[in-house]
């Protein structure tokens, strides 16, 4: 296996706007980001910008950025095209898609996703964490995953995944994690399909893959981390952060 961390970045937020350079400790969202994933240390790292002042701040740092097309319709596309113009050849096996807004996440998150791959069927590998509360089981924006782990597995098939709680009946509930790792021609299929019925429906881009025959495998971990969406998560990036 041989990987590649690509974070697809724009400045494009209804409710906060230009967040990939809002300030966390004198130091610009995007580049904590992106040192998560240099901490997690499991392959090559980039940013597929949309706009230049990404790049320029993400370059100043030392790292690699990738200008993409602005009107790309989803980070799945940017990290595609950011494939394509990095490595046209191929080297790169398995592209794991780190979201931007994820400035806490453990770097061991990132190398939790590669054991999802773990079976030569799965096409795409993500995360789950147990929901612990009432308010995150009812909560629309969190969105469950249907999978069930044997014993004490680590890696379970994901089924389906919904804002609605799902399974019902007793048993744990399972909060997906936006972080995903795509064997590179399972990544090329995705982008090329278009939007499905339930994709649409439930504002969940994964289950176009799932709607189209594609093995989804969930490995978990023990918390989810928070993605960065409201001036308030920007307020508890800078407090979890300026803790460390």
């Amino acid at each position: 296996m041989n990987p590649i961390v690509l974070i697809p970045s724009r400045m494009a937020s209804t409710r906060l706007p230009g967040k990939p350079l809002a300030d966390i400790g004198g130091r610009p969202m995007i580049l904590h980001v992106l040192d998560r994933a240099r901490e997690a240390g499991i392959g090559r790292i980039a940013v597929a910008c949309a706009e230049d002042a990404i790049a320029q701040a993400v370059r100043a740092d030392g790292g690699i950025a990738v200008m993409t097309d602005p009107a790309l319709p989803s980070g799945s596309d940017r990290v595609m095209a950011a494939l394509q113009a990095l490595d046209p050849d191929g080297a790169h096996d398995v592209v794991v898609n780190l979201q931007g807004d994820l400035p806490t996440i453990a770097p061991g998150l990132l190398r939790a996703v590669l054991q999802a791959l773990s079976h030569a069927d799965t096409d795409i590998g993500t995360l789950v964490a147990p929901i612990t509360t009432e308010a995150e089981r009812q909560a629309s924006s969190v969105v469950k995953a249907a999978c069930a782990f044997e014993g004490d597995a680590l890696v379970a098939p994901a089924l389906y995944f919904s804002r609605a709680t799902i399974p019902w009946g007793e048993g744990p509930l399972w909060h997906h994690i936006g972080v995903y790792a795509y064997r590179r021609q399972a990544l090329a299929r995705f982008v090329a399909l278009p939007p499905s019925p339930l994709e649409r429906r439930e504002s969940l881009e994964q289950l176009r893959a799932l709607e189209a025959g594609m093995r989804i495998a969930a490995a978990r971990v023990d918390h989810a981390p928070f993605g960065v969406d409201t001036p308030a998560d920007l307020e508890r990036a800078r407090a979890e952060l300026g803790s460390r």
